[in-house]
């Protein structure tokens, strides 16, 4: 994986484009629509802190990988998840997520998630930054209600490649590149809704390359 998946990094594309602002409304309109906040999903992953735990359902690995990657490549476009500003939806592997992935990489569940993070870093920076990227639409707030709208569509992801959103009895599960391994779903929605940025919680790492 490590190979195939950083070959793919060279089709990274730095898509954190600016959204521009709706127009304003005029003072005597009935009703105004509210204004999307500013509040980052970094810093929503940063709210519990850094420290590893035992909660498979929260984003601690999702976050160290974050840091990681901006920590070695400062101008990687990873940094859009922490620029509020500007538009984006995540789609968030959660701890247990990468520890499947482990599994399936390596033939064996790490028993901690230092364990996993420190199997997951031997990837390699970039692919974990192309890994990063893949679970990103830039420029968008694809909030729950567009997901759902979304079915059958393909989403450009930040990494160049696309997913496909399939939806079955409001249940939204991702098509990503890997043709052989089970596709991940979503198992909450609209992380930090109300912001340019949304985040909705998956049970497995996309993957930009068939494996």
């Amino acid at each position: 994986m490590k190979h195939r998946i950083a070959a793919a990094a060279v089709a990274v594309l730095a898509t954190s484009t600016a959204v521009a602002g709706a127009p304003a409304q005029a003072a005597d309109a009935p009703a105004k629509a509210a204004k999307a906040g500013t509040t980052s999903l970094a810093e929503v992953l940063a709210a519990d802190g850094t420290k590893l735990d035992k909660n498979g359902k929260d984003f601690d690995l999702t976050e160290a990988a974050v840091l990681a990657v901006l920590d070695a490549k400062p101008g990687s476009p990873v940094g859009l998840l922490a620029q509020g500003g500007k538009r984006a939806t995540a789609f968030i592997p959660t701890d247990n997520a990468f520890r499947l992935l482990v599994r399936d990489l390596k033939g064996f569940a790490p028993k901690t998630e230092a364990k996993t993070l420190k199997q997951v870093a031997k990837l390699g920076v970039d692919t974990i930054e192309t890994v990063l990227l893949y679970h990103v639409v830039a420029g968008k707030t694809l909030t729950s209600d567009k997901v759902l709208a979304a079915e059958g569509s393909k989403v450009a992801t930040a990494q160049g490649g696309s997913i496909k959103v399939h939806v079955i009895k409001g249940k939204v599960t991702l098509l990503d590149a890997d043709k052989d391994d089970r596709n991940p779903r979503v198992v909450v929605l609209d992380i930090n809704k109300g912001n340019k940025q949304v985040g909705h919680a998956i049970d497995r790492v996309l993957r930009p390359v068939d494996l």
